[in-house]
């Protein structure tokens, strides 16, 4: 069995053949900069994507939560956000409900920038207002590629996958039994 031990100058000529090969130019590297932190691997960053934004100059997206699917077009505007034809105001009664749709806008600091336009089918509330926010943030991405890292990283492009669990058969709901009953 041979001994295949590279030492630090052996490090250093492989990071240098590595440099050399992916820019062409030579690189002085050396292994105690390696070490010492110095010395930075070339970042692979993620190509940014095309704008996707029809005749209209509109970005279009769909967003799902349980069993709520909205269809929401952005376009640059005064912020106003319409709903199955109503304002947000009066589609979403609820103060927390709209600040779940203007979360995205809070995270990419657009706030009255973009007009949405949105319909929404099935579901509750809730499940309507968290459809509503995963299709502007798809849109949001759509029209500003720029914008995807942050929104990705607040979780918003993931569509959440929670459900309402189905009911058991012999059971009263998902997991409650009926009532013991000893007589």
């Amino acid at each position: 069995m041979s001994d295949n031990r590279q030492s630090l100058s052996d490090l250093g000529a492989a990071l240098q053949q590595q440099q050399q090969a992916t820019d062409g130019a030579p690189v002085e590297t050396s292994a105690d900069a390696y070490l010492a932190g110095d010395v930075q691997e070339p970042v692979q960053r993620a190509p940014l994507r095309a704008q996707e934004i029809d005749k209209y100059g509109r970005a279009y997206a769909t967003g799902r939560r349980k069993d709520a699917v909205a269809r929401v077009w952005l376009k640059p505007g005064s912020g106003k956000i319409t709903i199955n034809g109503r304002d947000q105001e009066i589609y979403f009664a609820r103060p927390t409900l709209r600040l779940v749709i203007n979360q995205v806008f809070g995270i990419t600091e657009r706030e009255g920038q973009y007009d949405v336009i949105c319909t929404v089918k099935g579901g509750g509330l809730s499940g309507q207002a968290g459809a509503v926010k995963h299709g502007i943030s798809q849109a949001i991405t759509r029209y500003e590629p720029a914008l995807r890292a942050p929104v990705k990283a607040a979780g918003f492009l993931t569509r959440d996958p929670r459900v309402v669990e189905r009911k058991k058969y012999g059971r009263a709901k998902a997991r409650r039994s009926f009532q013991f009953s000893k007589r």
